[in-house]
């Protein structure tokens, strides 16, 4: 059963949605060559705090931190450690959410440490979140979830990969809808599944965590003994991106952007739905 939002409700997660961009912000700044990743997991408290706004992955199925902090190889899911110290030329995917009366917020960025990164790496990086955003893109009414899927498909295997090969589009993790819970009715995969059917159509009210996740190499994965950490399973590095998004009567709005997606939107033709806290 698939939760839809009245104006009001999104309102509230667009309240939350600030939040979360907020933790990526105040994240983003520490991310930095000696920070440990327990460092990065303070930060975010801090910003919860100050917001007054609850974790929602603190707790969620046992999780033990509020954000995850997944380095190089690791997909999604790392546990903020003081053990795992950033260093240069790392790459960190962070993914944390916010509470905000009951109403939840979700979103993912990829980080680089230091400097002297590979063209490789800065493109997987802008593949990923590329194919977010043209997900986002086909969140319009009358659509149905197959085509969200569809979309970042597609824009991922369009691009050329340096060296050669291709982009491995995670295949056990994906999106998923958002609103009273975190993770919640429908699971949004990052690729077409022609024997999942088309899926339900879009219409108002209906919100996504739109969150594709790549490697240099395999699709696939394996979770760690922590029963959490997922890695890709031939060590290759990987990217995480990920907006929570509502479809409103006037378009889409990205909750957890702070513009609410205007721009990058309006570079793809769209107009954004207006901001309800404007």
């Amino acid at each position: 059963m698939v939760q839809i939002k009245s104006p009001e409700q999104i309102a509230k997660m667009r309240e939350a949605g600030l939040v979360v961009a907020a933790i990526h912000a105040a994240t983003r700044e520490a991310a930095v060559p000696g920070a440990s990743t327990r460092d990065l997991d303070q930060v975010a408290r801090k910003v919860l705090a100050e917001h007054d706004a609850k974790p929602n992955f603190l707790g969620y199925g046992g999780f033990p931190a509020t954000i995850c902090t997944s380095v190089n190889e690791v997909v999604v899911h790392g546990i903020p450690s003081d053990d795992v110290i950033l260093k240069d030329g790392d790459i960190i995917s962070i993914d944390c959410g916010a509470i905000i009366d009951g109403w939840h917020g979700d979103a993912a960025y990829t980080a680089f440490v230091g400097s002297g990164h590979s063209p490789e790496l800065v493109e997987l990086s802008r593949v990923t979140e590329e194919s977010m955003w043209a997900g986002i893109a086909a969140m319009k009414q009358g659509n149905r979830l197959v085509d969200v899927s569809r979309a970042i498909e597609t824009y991922i295997r369009r691009q050329p990969k340096p060296g050669g090969g291709k982009y491995g589009i995670i295949e056990d993790y994906g999106g998923h809808g958002i609103g009273t819970e975190m993770h919640m009715d429908p699971h949004l995969l990052n690729y077409v599944d022609r024997k999942r059917g088309k899926g339900p159509k879009l219409v108002p009210g209906f919100c996504l965590a739109i969150e594709p996740m790549v490697s240099l190499g395999t699709p696939r994965t394996e979770v760690l003994s922590d029963d959490w950490t997922v890695i890709t399973t031939d060590g290759t590095w990987s990217s995480h991106w990920e907006h929570s998004v509502a479809l409103t009567e006037q378009g889409p709005l990205v909750l957890t952007a702070p513009d609410g997606g205007k721009a990058k939107l309006a570079d793809l033709g769209i107009t954004a739905a207006p901001d309800p806290l404007a």
